[in-house]
Order: C-alpha cells, then structure tokens, then sequence
C-alpha cells in the first residue's frame, strides 16, 4: 500500500509544470501563477501558489517508485527560480497576497514558507536573497497575527518556523514557532481533542493541523528541542477525534464540519501511526479508498499541490507495522456524541456486503451535526448513501434561507442512548457574495488607500461578510433526527406560516466561504432532494417533511429514479426529461 503514495502524488508533476513560468528569461521564470504570468487576467501574483516548488523539489531529490523526474536537472533550476520569484514577488516586509493587493494573508504567508524553505532545505541551496526573505517573513510573524481562529493556519505557522529556524539558526524564529505551538494547544478542546477552526471542529481542517504538528514534532525531536514529546499527546488526541469522521468508504469529511472541507493529510497520521493504532487505521482506510476513489480532489489551480508533497512525505514517512482496519472496530454497534462539537456518530456493526441479510440491513455509519441545524452523512463500506446538509428554501420575495449555518443559539437536544438527536433554530438569509465590476473597484480603491496599511482590518470585514455574519431571516425551523439499526428517520419542520416558494434539501448546499469547500468527493453527487410545498403534511401548525435513508432509498449517487424515496416522502422526483436539459 506505500506505493500508492507515490502513485497518487506523481501524476500531478507534469500538471504543476505546465502552471510555472519556466522561462529564465522571463521576469516572472518561476512564478506558478498561470492567470498572472501568462494569461495576464491578474494584476498581482498570488503568493500561495509558490508552495507548488515543494513537489517539484521532491520529486527531483527523490527516487520513488515510478519516478521518472528524479535527478533531472531541468526541474531543478525550475524549482530554484522558483523561490527566487517568491523572494523577488514578496513585499518588503516579507508578506504576500493571495485574493486582492496589499492582503498580507498570513495563510499565504505561511504555507508558501513552509514549502519554500523545505524545498531550499531538499534541494540544499545556498542562496542569500531568498535566506534573507525566510527572515523577513519571521519578523513579520513576531509582531503580526490574523484575524478568527484558525488552528491550522497557527501550526503551519509554528512549522514554518522552526523550519526558519533550521536553515538560517535564527533563534527569533524558535521563539515564534514556540509561541505559535502553545497559541495552537490553546485552541484545543481539551475533552474531545479538534482544534478550533472558526466557529467549531472541521475535521478536514484538523487532518491538516495534526499533519503540520506531526511534522513540528518530528524536527524538534531531529533537533533535540525538549518540547517535541509535549506535543505527542495533543495529537493522539487529535487522532482519536479524527477517527470517527473517516467513513467506512475511505472517505472523510464534508459539510458536516465548520468549515465544511474534505482536506485529508495522510502524511501526519503515517508519522503518528507508532503512538496510536487508530493513526495507522485512518491512514489504510483512506489507502484502501482511493483504489476505488472515494477521496477527495481539489485539483484547481490554486490549490492543485496541497496535498501532493504530503502524499510523498507519506511514502517516506510510511509506518510499516499496520493495525487491523478501521472496520473491524467497529463491528459493536455504537451511537457516541461529542457534547463540545455537538456532533454525532453512528455505526451498526453490521458488515458491508450483508450476507445473506437483507439490503437494508447492511453495515451504516451515520454522522450529523447539530451545531450547523443536523447537517448529516450516511454511508456504509459500497460508498455515500445520503447526504442530507440541511434545508435550503426560496422565501415569495426572493429570499434564499437556510438551516445549516454555525449558530450558537440552536437549541439542541442529544440522546444517543435511544439513537435520537434534534435542533431547533433560526432559518437564516443566504448571502450572494458574487464579484461585481463595481465591488472589484472599491476593493481595489479601499487597499489602496487604506487597506494597505491595515490588513487584519481588511480581513476582518471580509470574514464578516463572506464567513461569520449569518443574518437571521425572521422564521424558525426544527430537525428531529432518529438513528435506527438499518436506516436514518430525519423530519424537519417548518411553520405554516413561512412564506415558502420552494424548499429543498441539498447534499451539498454551502453559505460560507472557504476556499478549500465544494472540491469533488463521490457525496456530492448524492441526490438534491426537492419539496413539492403544498403537499407537505401539516401537524401542530407546522408544515412536515420526513425522509428515511438506507442503502436502496434513491438517496445515493447511483440511486436511480426506480428506488423508493423512503416511507412518508413528499420529495418531487424529476421528471427524465428534466435531467437530460
């Protein structure tokens, strides 16, 4: 199964080296911003996309299997360039933008160090200028932070550091990267293990937290740095909390989380694997799941490389003494809730391919999340057999609601003894954030004269509009969520008096932005279920939708229109016609 690593990752060279500027010629040789250097639609380059020199850094230095760019010099002096564009491209103060001029982003920042810094380490340069931008970007880092709480965006900060602090000796670098460790724990649920990311647990954002930590742990303890072991247990804790969200597909993550990313860094639970069996379970579950692809793919531009140096540091990286699978620990029939997260997780212990048992009592992993109105998932080992991320209605004025945004307020009620779940609250208006000509010029207007000189501002009320603002739109809702053996009851319920012109429920419905959501994974090909309105059953004042899911209630990708949609449905089916237009 190592080699699977590779055979993931190396595909994607050719893919990274057609986004470079490859040119020495060129003023912009090195730069990985495609829409900049050669499409010429961007007016500054984005400086995330120099993590891209990782991969290609590696993959010179590095014969894996199948590796046919190992030792050949041309990428090499690509990479190079690469990171004397990032130098040249940086502001003087070390900083970079990523969406608009003047941004700083500290996310930017730092993953682009990260990278840039272990590429200058693998390809063993010794080039001043590019020394001298690691420094500048540390001093940034000593008296400068972001806005919310990002937990990954603080370890990645820390790791970036300490690699600072490895090439150049500088012993501010230490000190940040320190101070960075302990902000991170800080941010830590300490009773169930995830990492803040905004406004609660992500389990695909803390696959990445635990990954930059892992690889902190793993060079201090290269350096001998005495607070390597202080992290060991955070991130076996870190580990156990991720192990309830890897399906028993072998996929992992979604909608479900605050954030709602798939991400899945395999290259931390490789070098957590001797500490804990369930490291090592995660990572051969995700293993076994991409032979039939059931992982993710974020595969855009800007963010194409996210992963590939960390499938290839797991293949260095790989533990060779494996666990039992994931499955086989789940074989006793477990309903188990995180009061802090206030989500859910479910499995029947049933076995995938059921014997001689009936369809729908094969095995079921269910996971929901009450925080975001009961956004959930169910799946068994075949694959996705619902995705259900709450309701999503278009009020008479035109007014787009939804269930399933973050709010404190949600009254909810858990009892995971009797399988039972539910949550009550505010149906909230659904922003359209879209760029305009307009909205791009005052952007442009407001970091020019101002913006530049205060970025966290800038980011401040970006987040606010785009990410943690959640205007409430005046009606309420309720989900009642009832776990059995073979299938998931979900009934939501609205007041009579909503002004409904339609009403669905999406797989894969989102109303924040975050750049790594909405990426490919087999789920969200599961059915966007629609509500014929008048002919919802009314109990108590209360217009009510019930649903039942199992493997065979049309629910899942390969559903068909010939299933059952569950006992009690009043979901419009489309009509064929409708699906070939």
């Amino acid at each position: 199964m190592r080699d699977r690593y590779a055979a993931l990752a190396l595909p994607y060279i050719p893919r990274l080296l057609h986004l470079v500027d490859m040119n020495p010629y060129s003023k912009t040789f090195g730069s990985f911003d495609r829409a900049f250097w050669h499409y010429r639609t961007m007016d500054f380059p984005c400086g995330m996309s120099q993590e891209f020199v990782l991969p290609l850094a590696l993959a010179y230095a590095n014969a894996y299997p199948g590796n046919t760019f190992c030792g050949v010099e041309r990428l090499r002096e690509i990479a190079e360039g690469s990171l004397r564009f990032m130098a040249s491209s940086s502001h003087k103060d070390g900083t970079c933008d990523d969406y608009f001029p003047f941004e700083r982003a500290m996310g930017a920042l730092v993953f682009s160090l990260y990278a840039g810094c272990e590429a200058y380490r693998v390809l063993k340069m010794d080039d001043q200028q590019v020394a001298d931008l690691f420094t500048r970007r540390i001093r940034h880092l000593e008296h400068e932070n972001e806005t919310g709480r990002l937990s990954n965006h603080q370890a990645l900060a820390a790791l970036a550091a300490f690699n600072v602090y490895s090439v150049t000796g500088d012993e501010k670098a230490k000190k940040v990267a320190e101070d960075r460790i302990a902000l991170t724990l800080s941010w830590q649920h300490k009773e169930e293990g995830w990492f803040q990311e905004y406004e609660g647990a992500d389990p695909g954002y803390h696959t990445c937290t635990i990954d930059f930590l892992a690889k902190l742990r793993q060079k201090m303890r290269d350096a001998k740095h005495p607070g390597a072991e202080e992290l060991t247990k955070p991130l076996v804790d870190a580990v156990k909390f991720s192990w309830h969200f890897m399906h028993p597909d072998g996929s992992y993550g979604g909608e479900y989380g605050s954030r709602n990313t798939y991400h899945f860094y395999p290259h931390g639970f490789e070098l957590l694997a001797p500490d804990c069996e369930e490291a090592g379970q995660i990572a051969d579950a995700f293993l076994a799941g991409t032979e039939r692809d059931k992982r993710y793919h974020n595969d855009d531009d800007r963010m194409t490389a996210h992963y590939v140096y960390d499938f290839l540091q797991a293949w260095e990286d790989y533990h060779p003494e494996r666990p039992a699978p994931i499955n086989e620990s789940r074989r006793k029939p477990e309903t188990r809730y995180m009061p802090g997260a206030k989500i859910a997780v479910s499995w029947n212990g049933r076995e995938a391919d059921g014997g001689a048992e009936s369809e729908n009592r094969r095995g079921r992993y269910t996971v929901t999340n009450l925080s975001k109105g009961g956004v959930l998932k169910v799946f068994d080992a075949h694959g996705p057999i619902a995705s259900d991320t709450g309701l999503i209605g278009e009020l008479s004025d035109g007014t787009v609601v939804v269930s399933h945004l973050v709010q404190d307020d949600n009254k909810v009620s858990a009892d995971p003894d009797q399988g039972r779940f539910s949550v009550e609250g505010d149906l909230c208006k659904r922003r359209n954030n879209g760029m305009t000509v307009i909205k791009q010029l005052m952007l442009r207007g407001w970091v020019l004269v101002i913006g530049r000189f205060n970025a966290n501002l800038t980011r401040s009320i970006v987040q606010k509009i785009a990410i943690t603002g959640k205007p409430k739109a005046g009606h309420r809702f309720r989900r009642d969520i009832e776990i059995l053996e073979d299938r998931v009851v979900v009934t939501d319920r609205v007041p009579v008096g909503t002004p409904l012109k339609r009403l669905s429920v999406g797989s894969d419905a989102t109303s924040i932005y975050v750049a790594n959501s909405l990426v490919y994974q087999e789920s969200r090909l599961c059915r966007w279920q629609h509500a014929d309105v008048a002919s919802l059953p009314v109990e108590a004042g209360m217009r009510v939708w019930r649903r039942e899911y199992f493997r065979g209630s049309g629910h899942s990708p390969g559903g068909g229109l010939d299933e059952v949609a569950g006992a009690g449905s009043h979901t419009k089916r489309p009509k064929p016609e409708a699906l070939h237009a």
